[in-house]
């Protein structure tokens, strides 16, 4: 039963797609629509959880370490805007974690943690504008920005665990 009303939307509106006055025929590429709409939600999604972590994870960084306030990462939703400040996200991220890490004395795998996962997801993500090359760099970039959050993730763990810890 759940099934069939999570099928319910996708029926109405395909239904509302080709409706056309008597006389008038269908055009196919409105059904699309709502395909596209929905490929919208589930890819945001994703995307605000990913703006989550981040957040939360500068929320943990002290303040005298953090390169960027938290709140600052939801500036990345605003279109064209948010491509340039991914690599300025990235950057400020390492050298925050960079920080903390030396200052509590936690050892890390990278120099600056989470740089060159950071950097290679928006440089894929940057060339999937690229015709013919771009469907290869966008699968590409999605692996390595999930491969990134992974590691964002894991950082603010360590730094959970560090305050925990100290407590």
């Amino acid at each position: 039963m759940k099934k069939l009303m999570f099928l319910f939307p996708a029926f109405i509106f395909y239904s509302f797609a080709y409706m056309q006055p008597a006389g008038q025929q269908a055009n196919p590429f409105i059904a699309f629509i709502p395909l596209l709409f929905f490929g919208f939600i589930i890819s945001v999604i994703p995307l605000i959880f990913y703006l989550v972590t981040l957040q939360n994870t500068f929320n943990l960084i002290s303040v005298e370490n953090r390169k960027m306030q938290p709140g600052e990462v939801w500036l990345t939703l605003i279109p064209l805007f948010g491509i340039i400040w991914q690599f300025i996200i990235v950057n400020r991220m390492a050298d925050s974690l960079k920080l903390e890490f030396a200052s509590k004395g936690i050892k890390t795998e990278e120099e600056r943690p989470g740089i060159s996962m950071g950097l290679t997801y928006c440089i894929l993500y940057c060339c999937s504008i690229i015709p013919f090359l771009g469907i290869l760099t966008s699968i590409a970039g999605l692996i390595c920005w999930i491969i990134y959050w992974v590691k964002i993730n894991e950082y603010k763990n360590r730094l959970i665990y560090s305050k925990n810890l100290l407590k």
